[in-house]
């Protein structure tokens, strides 16, 4: 198992090449949420892979070796498109790769006694990108607007689209640090947490897309969108990076 896999996909892209995927802020939120809950026998064990890096800094990983062409390749995992009626194991899954093949790569290579340590890092570190990306409810949205992309809005009266105010715009609006804003995420019980890490991979995909029909139907083409817009959905957003925290923990946790 060697990094040179990258070589053999760089010709798999996909119409999401260089889009954005939860800002920067959005993703260190849930590293550190993450960071938080695991478990401490798993942070030592990561630790030695990360470099003593902690979960929040390489969470944009990702998304920063997308401006390196040998990388490319990889830019199909960060999100899935399949109908709103369907379940995923209806339709035939994309030759070039999708988020639920991809964390289940990372997740296999990290468990491989044969992986090269090197490896093991690299893919650790898209896993940590990817958990992130899943819970951004338009990373499950239609391929036909590339995931909100080409549903062009208005941002407190500048130009954006539906897939960046959920990605950063309503993030950077609150105007909090990713400590500042995981530090201010909604409080769940124990049991309410246990609640969230149940289920599989597709059970949580499932419920990203159904929140992005939800999305879907927030707006119009065009729209002004501002300070209403983030009242009625931004626990929205707080919830999901709460969500993606905790369940990138339960899933390092059974890997480590």
């Amino acid at each position: 198992m060697r990094l040179l896999f990258i070589l053999v996909i760089l010709c798999c892209q996909q119409s999401f090449a260089n889009t954005p995927f939860w800002g920067k802020t959005g993703h260190r939120v849930v590293g550190e949420v993450a960071q938080e809950h695991i478990k401490n026998s798993t942070k030592r064990k990561i630790e030695k892979f990360l470099g003593g890096q902690s979960l929040s800094i390489v969470a944009t990983y990702a998304d920063d070796i997308k401006s390196d062409k040998r990388f490319r390749g990889f830019s199909p995992w960060h999100y899935v498109n399949f109908p709103f009626d369907k379940n995923y194991t209806d339709v035939t899954p994309s030759e070039d790769g999708d988020i639920i093949m991809g964390i289940e790569k990372c997740i296999s290579v990290i468990k491989d006694d044969t992986a090269t340590k090197e490896d093991k890092a690299f893919y650790l570190k898209l896993l940590i990108h990817f958990v992130g990306d899943l819970h951004q409810p338009l990373h499950v949205g239609r391929a036909e607007d590339k995931g909100g992309n080409d549903i062009q809005v208005r941002w407190f009266g500048d130009g954006s689209n539906l897939h960046r105010v959920w990605d950063s715009d309503m993030i950077e609006s609150y105007g909090m640090s990713y400590s500042e804003l995981s530090a201010n995420l909604p409080v769940y019980s124990k049991e309410q947490q246990k609640a969230i890490t149940e289920g599989t991979l597709l059970d949580w995909v499932k419920e990203s897309q159904e929140l992005a029909k939800k999305v879907y139907g927030s707006v119009e083409v065009g729209e002004k969108l501002g300070y209403n817009y983030m009242y009625d959905n931004f626990d929205t957003v707080r919830a999901q990076l709460e969500k993606g925290g905790l369940r990138l923990a339960k899933i390092l946790d059974d890997i480590f």
